[in-house]
């Protein structure tokens, strides 16, 4: 196979996913740029949104590579089987990282903000806010990660191509939509700056 071919090969396979995670980052931006409110009404949250949107990459990353290794290696179907141990086991390990990263996250910047005397809402608002994201991102993330692997993989698709633009795209998008829900929550039910 030539050079060419290989590079046109590449590029048949990453533009498709690349181009959708141009207009996910595009919206993820829009809903950025209408939280103004709640930015404000928040101290320390516009410091804790890329802690929480690089966990979501990363976790959920990580459970898609999983997914995909465990496809090429014969270890699960390329089928939503929720009775799949190995499967339901990647599922709850990334959900759980996942929380327990949003938690962490949001402990670190109350000190690092404190420690540097900046404004900051109380650690017990920005856990809540970090686990509520974190949850429902979760939930959304793994079946987007779970589906996408394994109908990109039935369908002859790498799903390791695939992993990385879907879930940088679906992260940035639902990680913010669900901060902005989790915001609203969280002051709703009496959890203030």
């Amino acid at each position: 196979m030539s050079v060419l071919a290989v590079a046109r090969e590449a590029y048949e396979a990453a533009l498709p996913p690349l181009g959708a995670s141009l207009v996910g980052g595009l919206l993820a931006g829009v809903v950025l740029g209408g939280m103004q409110a709640e930015l404000r009404a928040v101290p320390g949250l516009l410091v804790l949104v890329p802690a929480l949107l690089a966990t979501r990459g990363n976790v959920y990353g990580s459970l898609g590579a999983r997914l995909s290794t465990e496809l090429h290696q014969g270890l699960v179907e390329p089928r939503v089987d929720l009775g799949n141990r190995r499967l339901r086991g990647a599922m709850a390990a990334a959900l759980a990282n996942g929380l327990l990263a949003s938690a962490v996250a949001a402990v670190a910047v109350f000190l690092i903000l404190t420690v540097f005397g900046d404004d900051v809402a109380r650690v017990t608002t920005l856990v809540a806010i970090s686990l509520v994201a974190g949850l429902l991102s979760g939930v959304a993330l793994t079946a987007v990660v779970v589906v996408v692997v394994f109908v990109g993989y039935r369908r002859g698709r790498d799903p390791d191509t695939l992993v990385g633009p879907v879930v940088t795209t679906t992260g940035d998008v639902f990680g913010l939509a669900f901060l902005l829900l989790a915001v609203r929550l969280v002051l709703a039910a009496g959890g203030g700056a």
